[in-house]
């Protein structure tokens, strides 16, 4: 397959391009600034500039597909009217910029994954949501609604486009993990809140194989919940990551602390209910290799560190 990633510099991008290229496949890499001469092998450069509404097309004829990752980092930051536009924007105008370059396209790569989030569905307030599940509430679940409805221009192009959901996802390397391993090692580790609310994660080695099952499967179409199928508690989260470092968790941290460090951000990420279901990968065949967060956390400390400029 020939496959455009954006956003290729990010946890996931990295991973799925490595994915592809271990395999033969060739990686279009949709960057920020004119195309390099050299490139390693299997992978070429395309540019965009979705600030500016300008997307290259010319790569992207052959492809069979585009996985559109990029977007803003959400935190872990004080959400500012700055910091809440960029990550709306990011996400909304980088989508819809892409889709309508696509639709205008003679003959435009017939698959398109598109990123949202699993905080889409907002608060679930303990029930379990599946992709039939209504919208939530909150700026998450409207930037997610907003990002997937940015699609729209490739979706009436005829595009096979499905919107991936996605937990958080842990590997060492990046996300919320990275961020945790230095408290936990040092036995700082602790729930966060009351630990009672809910936590949609998947592995970083299942979330490339999500991806790679959904390339494979262009019928499935639409919303995706992509998160493991047993999602875990913060209470739970935080004794599973302590057992697999073998430290202690003694230390919870009040809710009331996280607001008044983190804003908006710590209320609706950590300490938000996101009890969420893969039931339509589930159903489409894709078995997951780590389902539960033990299996996952054992797994991805199990592996060396990257180095370095790695």
């Amino acid at each position: 397959m020939r496959v455009a990633i954006t956003g290729v510099s990010g946890l996931i991008g990295g991973a799925l391009e490595a994915s592809l290229l271990s395999d033969g496949h060739t990686v279009v890499r949709m960057v920020r600034h004119p195309p390099r001469g050299r490139c390693p092998a299997g992978v070429e450069e395309a540019e965009w500039r979705p600030e500016q509404g300008r997307v290259d097309t010319v790569a992207l004829h052959e492809a069979d597909a585009v996985v559109h990752l990029a977007g803003a980092p959400i935190g872990p930051a004080l959400w500012t009217r700055h910091r809440r536009t960029l990550i709306r924007r990011s996400r909304v105008r980088g989508t819809r910029t892409l889709c309508r370059a696509l639709a205008d396209m003679r003959r435009p790569p017939p698959r398109l994954l598109t990123a949202s989030g699993v905080h889409y569905y907002g608060d679930t307030g303990g029930r379990t949501a599946t992709e039939d599940g209504p919208p939530g509430t909150g700026f998450l679940a409207e930037v997610c609604r907003d990002w997937e409805e940015a699609a729209a221009p490739a979706r009436e192009a005829g595009l096979s486009v499905a919107h991936m959901r996605i937990g958080v996802v842990l590997d060492r390397s990046g996300g919320l993990l990275r961020a945790l391993l230095p408290l936990y090692r040092a036995g700082l580790g602790g729930r966060l809140g009351p630990g009672t609310q809910y936590m949609s994660w998947i592995s970083l080695r299942d979330q490339i194989g999500a991806i790679r099952f959904l390339l494979e499967h262009p019928e499935i179409t639409g919303p995706v919940n992509v998160c493991a199928p047993e999602p875990v508690d913060n209470a739970d989260f935080s004794l599973a990551l302590g057992r697999a470092l073998g430290r202690p968790t003694p230390l919870p941290v009040p809710a009331m602390a996280m607001r008044a460090v983190l804003g908006d951000f710590a209320e609706e990420t950590v300490l938000t209910d996101l009890r969420v279901v893969p039931e339509r990968l589930m159903k489409a065949g894709y078995s997951f290799e780590l389902p539960t967060v033990d299996s996952a956390l054992s797994e991805v400390l199990a592996r060396p560190a990257p180095t370095a400029g790695a």
